[in-house]
């Protein structure tokens, strides 16, 4: 069932269920009141990530409190991505970027890689996840993508579920066409992993290659940013063996 973008959503931590009144946070509560200028019985779109997405009315017990009361629910819970999105941190403004992109396009799962070039850094994961939710809220998702710690590329690798295919862009991967590579793996468990403005060491790429559980793709015949590619490899993946077939 399509999202209905004709209505305010809001993503809320409270269980749903039919007249069980959620008190609006702070912030919610500028948002609605102050922001969006809604009054007593407006009626506004909330979900959590578990319980599907709601039909929700204002209610104002007080000037400065909002409850919102679930009436039914629009859309049933859809099962969650199982697309593991792996990047090193980019620049603040551009990290924002990459991670509501990747969460638009299906991303189940969002690990921070430190590699050897990393240029970025995560400075807060609360920031990180902030922007998932907004993301969420702004495309009509429903399931909300888990934030990791920063892992180091050793570590995660040494952890790594080798039943779940690790798809790393390689720029020094022979070729254009990462569609011949794509089309042969068979799993369905998937991650894509997606390197730092520098690129991965040569040590990081011959580790990665060594690896029976990693399949390496180009991207193209020109160089792109760390956060364009993101988009495209996970726009590719998604188009071959992704969901979007």
């Amino acid at each position: 069932m399509r999202a209905n973008f004709r209505m305010q959503r809001l993503f809320l931590q409270a269980a749903l269920a039919p007249d069980a009144a959620i008190e609006a946070t702070g912030d919610q509560f500028n948002y609605l009141a102050n922001v969006l200028r809604l009054g007593e019985g407006a009626e506004v779109l909330v979900f959590n990530g578990r319980d599907g997405e709601w039909r929700a009315r204002l209610a104002f017990p007080t000037r400065k409190r909002i409850q919102m009361v679930p009436l039914e629910q629009t859309r049933p819970q859809p099962e969650a991505g199982d697309l593991h999105y792996l990047f090193a941190p980019l620049k603040t403004g551009r990290l924002d970027y990459l991670v509501q992109k990747a969460v638009e396009m299906g991303a189940g799962r969002l690990v921070p890689v430190m590699t050897q070039h990393v240029q970025g850094r995560i400075t807060s994961l609360d920031r990180l996840r902030a922007n998932v939710i907004e993301a969420a809220e702004q495309c009509g998702i429903l399931s909300v993508p888990a934030v990791d710690e920063p892992v180091r590329l050793e570590a995660l690798l040494e952890g790594w579920n080798p039943g779940r295919r690790l798809i790393f862009c390689d720029e020094g991967a022979a070729g254009d066409n990462p569609l011949p590579l794509l089309g042969v793996i068979e799993e369905r468990a998937l991650a894509l992993l997606v390197g730092p403005e520098g690129g991965f060491s040569e040590g990081e790429r011959q580790l990665l290659h060594s690896l029976p559980f990693v399949t390496a793709i180009p991207l193209g015949p020109r160089i792109l940013r760390a956060d364009t590619a993101a988009v495209a490899a996970l726009a590719v993946i998604q188009a071959t063996i992704g969901d979007w077939r």
